[in-house]
């Protein structure tokens, strides 16, 4: 069997200082040599130990990933001479800043629906950014990187999270008796209030409740039996555009899959009924009973 072959990736700046060589641009080895020791320094000081010889080669090697990192952004083409060209032309630090400001806009982005104070909190903040930088940018000028990949995989989770926390959000700042200000929020368990709570009709939003309104609910809707899809219409209807997506494809999960929608309709306990809220809405649930 013949080996697999691999094709060599190493991070950009590298395969951009591989042609200096046949460069003709006076001091331009000199220059960029002069820039990445500066942003190497610059990163051993703020992100590793620059007392160390351990930690000088690991700022070296985020100093590489993040000048490859910003060159990707960049580039308008797959192209190591045009990366050499924006070095010269813009500097080594524009590319490290141009890397650097990805990392932090992703770092500013919920990882998870569930959002809490901590996350809000500076020094974890700054813990966050620190670790997504070393995740990411991490790179040794020998060796294939896929630092930007990475990169592009992280972004697409959290752009969805993100999308998921806003409509969230909404629907909190536009829950039916007032607005729901706490600093804990589950985006999941709010949303799958809203489209429960939908079905009963006119248009209501519910971004939080308790076992007094649930029952209140599930008697109305045993009572009326309201058109379920009437009701996510309403809803829809009342939701920004720009959140649709994210509540349609809600929608369509609760439709085939939530047990409390499935079981309002028959004889099922209130109590069972309640159990299986809780599943969905977590803490978002008030507890009304003592």
């Amino acid at each position: 069997m013949l080996p697999a072959l691999v094709k060599e990736s190493l991070p950009r700046l590298v395969r951009a200082i591989k042609l200096l060589p046949g460069d003709g641009r006076p001091d331009a080895a000199v220059i960029l040599a002069d820039e990445l020791t500066g942003i190497t320094a610059m990163v051993a000081e703020k992100f590793t130990n620059d007392r160390t010889a351990d930690g000088i080669a690991r700022a070296l090697q985020l100093a590489v990933g993040g000048v490859s990192l910003g060159l990707e952004q960049v580039l308008s083409v797959d192209s190591d001479a045009a990366a050499l060209d924006f070095l010269v032309d813009n500097g080594a630090e524009a590319a490290f800043q141009a890397g650097f400001r990805l990392i932090k806009d992703l770092a500013a982005m919920p990882e998870d629906s569930l959002v809490g104070e901590y996350d809000q909190d500076p020094v974890y903040a700054q813990r966050r950014l620190r670790d997504l930088f070393v995740d990411i940018c991490l790179a040794d000028p020998n060796q294939n990187w896929n630092g930007h990949e990475r990169y592009q995989v992280l972004l697409k989770q959290r752009k969805e999270v993100q999308a998921i926390v806003r409509l969230a959000g909404w629907l909190r700042r536009h829950h039916d008796n007032g607005p729901v200000t706490d600093t804990d929020l589950n985006a999941e368990g709010v949303i799958a209030l809203a489209i429960i709570f939908a079905v009963e009709g006119g248009g209501r939003i519910v971004a939080r409740t308790g076992q007094k309104e649930f029952e209140r609910f599930v008697k109305a809707v045993r009572k009326a039996k309201p058109d379920f899809e009437a009701g996510w219409a309403a809803l829809v209807a009342k939701v920004p555009v720009q959140h649709h997506a994210v509540l349609l494809d809600r929608i369509a999960v609760y439709r085939s899959n939530c047990t409390v929608l499935q079981h309002i309709p028959g004889r099922t306990a209130m109590k069972t009924l309640f159990a299986e809220l809780e599943n969905y809405a977590g803490s978002e649930l008030e507890a009304d009973y003592g």
